[in-house]
């Protein structure tokens, strides 16, 4: 019986078997075994069912409704721009022609944009044409697009702003409306409506600028007034008081019999001199030109009392006092007067530049009647729809493998 016999190749009995053979890598073109085929699970199952439940039948019923039971919408458009007719004071003097600018100011068509999206032009509308009616006609056929009957007017303001669309142009300044109703009839009133709306809101703000831009010049003009008028009524005050209607008259006539006084008295001094020199003493001459001359100077000093005080029935004033009060009235009722003419041009200029400034409404696309319905979009919703519920089904399928993964 052979027996095989181990040889020692002079290795270390340790290193025999310590470390176990390095297995053999196959070549790389050796083939390999074959890969079993995917099988369709549960999981993939109820994935293609909720993308069906989830996508496919909201987008059918969509479908549905919005070619069976969502009403045709017709659209009519208007745009306008809020201008304002200024004169140049240059070309009035060439034939008083007036200058059309552009837009009134960021302030008007701010404020009017607002406005027609605000409760306000709704409730006037609605007042004016019966709003409600023309939006509920298609009710209940059409729940989704057309308005309940009986809503409030917060309802009516949102469902407004979902029909009449307001663009608007910042860089321009131009507003642009399209109303969808379901009749033509009804987008072409309704648009109309807006718009004759909107001119009259433009009236009442041109009206409260021009209001604001007169207000100081009227209100300087009846101060004016009443300060003319009361000027007027102190001076009357003193002259029934005074009986002197003139003052000055008054005192240049006193000037002028004193003067007259003055006069005489030289005469009358001249006269006695020559007499001295030709008549005795006791001449009867002299001695009537004497007394002549006393006379005429009591009569001249009484005349100068006068300036010292006059008599004004049972009081006793000063001349000079009464001059230096009518002079003080005359000045106040002269600058009244002054002060009156100027208001008055001032407040002239102001409604004259406040009528020059009018603001108004210049549309440049009119409303007409549509032909053809251009709402609701529905391939456009269709579309949306099947986004929307692609995007919500991918969302969900990740949440569920992300649940799974960390199982």
């Amino acid at each position: 019986m052979n027996q095989t016999i181990p040889v020692d190749n002079g290795q270390p009995a340790e290193a025999k078997g310590a470390r176990p053979p390095t297995p053999a890598v196959p070549p790389a073109d050796a083939p390999r075994p074959p890969v079993p085929h995917a099988r369709l699970q549960k999981r993939h199952k109820l994935i293609a069912l909720s993308f069906l439940v989830v996508v496919i039948l909201p987008v059918l019923i969509s479908a549905w409704y919005l070619w069976v039971h969502a009403e045709d919408q017709y659209v009519s458009s208007v745009a306008f721009s809020v201008r304002k007719e200024e004169s140049s004071p240059s070309i009035d003097l060439l034939g008083g022609i007036t200058q059309l600018t552009g837009s009134a100011g960021t302030t008007d068509t701010d404020i009017l944009y607002d406005f027609l999206r605000s409760e306000e032009i709704v409730a006037r509308i609605d007042r004016e044409i019966d709003l409600r009616s023309r939006f509920t006609k298609a009710w209940p056929g059409d729940p989704v697009f057309a308005l309940a009957p009986g809503e409030p007017i917060e309802r009516l303001a949102r469902y407004w702003r979902r029909q009449v669309h307001v663009l608007y142009d910042t860089s321009t300044r131009l507003i642009t409306i399209e109303v969808a109703a379901f009749t033509p009839e009804d987008a072409l009133a309704i648009a109309r409506a807006t718009f004759d709306e909107s001119s009259r809101t433009i009236n009442r703000l041109s009206d409260i600028a021009r209001e604001d831009a007169t207000r100081f010049a009227r209100n300087e003009l009846a101060k004016t007034q009443d300060r003319l008028t009361a000027a007027r009524q102190d001076l009357t005050a003193f002259r029934m008081r005074t009986q002197i209607v003139d003052p000055m008259a008054d005192l240049a006539g006193q000037m002028g019999v004193l003067n007259s006084l003055q006069s005489q008295l030289a005469e009358a001094l001249i006269s006695l001199d020559t007499l001295r020199d030709k008549a005795q003493p006791r001449d009867q001459r002299i001695v009537q030109t004497e007394q002549k001359i006393t006379a005429i100077r009591t009569r001249i000093a009484e005349e100068r009392a006068k300036f010292g005080s006059a008599h004004t029935g049972e009081s006793e004033e000063s001349y000079a006092l009464l001059v230096a009060e009518y002079e003080r009235l005359a000045a106040n009722k002269e600058f009244a007067e002054t002060a009156f003419r100027s208001a008055q041009a001032s407040y002239d200029a102001a409604i004259a530049e406040a009528q020059r400034q009018s603001r108004y409404l210049a549309a440049h696309v009119e409303p007409r009647l549509a032909e053809i319905s251009t709402k609701p979009n529905r391939i456009g919703l269709l579309a949306g729809a099947f986004g929307v519920m692609l995007l919500i089904w991918s969302i969900l399928l990740l949440i569920y493998y992300s649940i799974r993964d960390r199982r």
